[in-house]
């Protein structure tokens, strides 16, 4: 945990996630089916209480970590509930401070380009401590799950035209050559930010890897952009998030991995109203950091924007078949 509590919630969490990581199962077909066919119901122990409740923005990335968390936290004797829609950051940041509810999920980096836009940070470890100074008084996070990676992806048609390497350190003096797209549209996730080309893609990749790119060329939707890079027009696309979140997985799609983080490390983790948990319930949550992955998350996405499952039930199938 950040701020001045104790980090003993997080160095806990840390020790059960190593334990965990080797019987991690996968979401099979089955039980994802039952996901979308079970009926809603309300999150919370059937005992009796205060219900604590757990926020969410304006999509299903957001709703699906809410329920995830509610769901986890039920499991440990608290009551809860979701309240999702609620809007952007700042109205969660806004209900967080006036009680309406005591926690939400959002991203490690992008939270903190929104909280300090004068941050250096870019490693995860890096970021977790600058966004720990960051967050607003009576305000603290719990672990990030570092098993999600949410940043800015560069991308190559699946087939790597022209050798392109697979790394965007081995780029080296291509960059000059390459054409470059990159989708200023909507996020999937109504949370984050457009991208900046100047801020966010070109600048990062030539303070990191001395990749000067001469010709950038923007899209407003991500479907534009993989039509211009699958017929060549361009031979590398930058995607505001993971593949795996577009409708479709992005199948078609080779992702260069960014081991220097030239973007800003975006982990989940869960944002909570000083003192709303007990260092048992925070560990409930660290357990979780422990388990999610990307492609979880993109699976659970999926259900709930793509199939129209029901978070709830989604978020239930996936903690049962991590024993959480």
């Amino acid at each position: 945990m950040s701020g001045t509590d104790s980090s003993a919630p997080r160095a806990l969490g840390r020790r059960a996630r190593s334990l965990r990581r080797a019987r991690r199962p996968r979401l099979g077909s089955a039980l994802l089916v039952v996901a979308v066919a079970a009926a809603a119901v309300a999150c919370g122990s059937s005992g009796t209480g205060p219900v604590l409740t757990v926020g969410a923005g304006n999509s299903a990335e957001s709703m699906m970590i809410a329920e995830i968390y509610a769901g986890a936290l039920a499991r440990a004797g608290l009551r809860t509930r979701v309240e999702d829609r609620i809007g952007q950051r700042t109205d969660l940041l806004a209900a967080l401070d006036t009680d309406r509810i005591a926690l939400f999920g959002d991203v490690s980096g992008d939270l903190l380009t929104a909280l300090d836009s004068t941050a250096n940070a870019t490693k995860p470890d890096e970021v977790n401590a600058a966004l720990s100074k960051a967050l607003p008084e009576g305000v603290i996070d719990s672990d990030a799950a570092d098993g999600t990676d949410l940043r800015p992806t560069v991308v190559a048609a699946a087939a790597r035209p022209d050798g392109l390497p697979s790394s965007l350190k081995d780029l080296g003096t291509r960059c000059a050559e390459i054409t470059i797209g990159i989708d200023t549209g909507a996020p999937l996730d109504a949370l984050r930010a457009p991208l900046d080309p100047q801020r966010d893609v070109l600048d990062p990749l030539r303070t990191v890897y001395h990749c000067a790119i001469s010709h950038p060329v923007t899209f407003d939707t991500d479907t534009d952009l993989r039509k211009a890079l699958s017929n060549g027009e361009i031979q590398l696309a930058v995607l505001p998030g993971p593949p795996a979140f577009l409708p479709d997985g992005g199948a078609d799609l080779a992702p260069l991995a960014d081991p220097d983080y030239a973007f800003r490390a975006a982990m989940v983790l869960p944002v909570i109203r000083k003192s709303a948990l007990t260092d048992q319930q925070l560990r409930k949550l660290n357990s979780v950091a422990g388990e999610l992955t990307t492609t979880d998350l993109a699976d659970m996405i999926h259900q709930v924007r793509d199939q129209g499952a029901v978070p709830a039930a989604v978020a239930r199938v996936w903690l049962d078949a991590h024993a959480l």
